[in-house]
Order: structure tokens, then C-alpha cells, then sequence
């Protein structure tokens, strides 16, 4: 099954559980386990956060996510118009933080990566996070 969509929402806490709600709803079809669900969620809650934390340190911005999924693969962007990341090597280097004095742990992009099976990170007009993961097909019945 091929299908897609985008949304676009205010980059604020309220809004993280929305959109883990919106890809886990979106994807059901697929018929993932709870594990790749969770995986998933996770992984967008991740990216949400960074949004949140780091791209407008001056105002309340918007968070931009598409969802696509093509056959059992599912490919997630979310973007922003915020800030960007200047050194993006460094910043996927784990327990990198660019606020150390409001204790964050620098693990946002290694989790991601840990559970999907890609990941890109891009400035673009702000930042462009694209991850991609593979649904396992299961057999039901006999």
C-alpha cells in the first residue's frame, strides 16, 4: 500500500503526543508489531523534542512532518524553519548537547537512529530530519 501525508502544527510540548498518535494511527495499516510501533513513536518524539528545544530559542515556531509509506517501508520527515544546526557531524555524535546547562542528555539523534533503520539529518531553510523503517510482514493463519 502507497499513501502520504503532511501536517503542519506549533512546535510546542502539547503537540508532541499528537504527532506520535498521528504516525501510529497513520501506519496501523501496515500492521506493525507493538515493538515497531513503539520504535517509531519513539523516534518521532525525538525529533519533535529537538524541534522544541532547539529551533526557535526566540519564539514559537512550527513543525512540519510528512509521512509516507510505500509497500512495508515508512518514511517519516519532520522539518522546521528554526535555526539549524551548524556542525551536524558533531551534533550526531552522542551525548553531544548544545545546552549542557538545562540537562539534556545529547542522545535525541542517536535514539533515532537506534530505531529506525535510517537516518538524515540536513540544514535545509532550518532542519530536516528523514527516517525511514522497514515494517516486518507476518504471516497470519495457516
Amino acid at each position: 500500500m502507497n499513501n502520504s501525508m503532511e501536517i503542519k502544527f506549533k512546535a510546542i510540548a502539547e503537540n508532541e503526543a499528537f504527532a506520535r498518535n498521528v504516525v501510529a494511527s497513520f501506519i496501523l495499516p501496515l500492521n506493525p508489531s507493538l515493538s515497531e510501533l513503539s520504535d517509531i513513536k519513539t523516534a518521532v518524539n525525538e525529533a519533535i523534542t529537538n524541534v522544541i528545544v532547539h529551533a526557535y530559542p526566540d519564539k514559537v515556531g512550527y513543525v512540519n512532518m510528512k509521512i509516507s509509506t510505500i509497500g512495508n517501508k515508512v518514511k517519516i520527515s519532520i522539518s522546521d524553519n528554526g535555526v539549524g544546526i551548524q556542525d551536524i557531524e558533531r551534533a550526531l555524535t552522542p551525548f553531544y548537547t548544545s545546552k549542557p546547562d538545562e540537562e539534556r542528555s545529547g542522545m535525541g539523534f542517536t535514539v533515532m537512529e537506534s530505531f529506525m533503520d535510517k537516518l538524515e539529518v540536513k540544514n535545509h531553510n532550518g532542519l530536516m530530519v528523514n527516517m525511514e523503517k522497514e515494517i516486518e510482514q507476518s504471516v497470519v493463519g495457516i
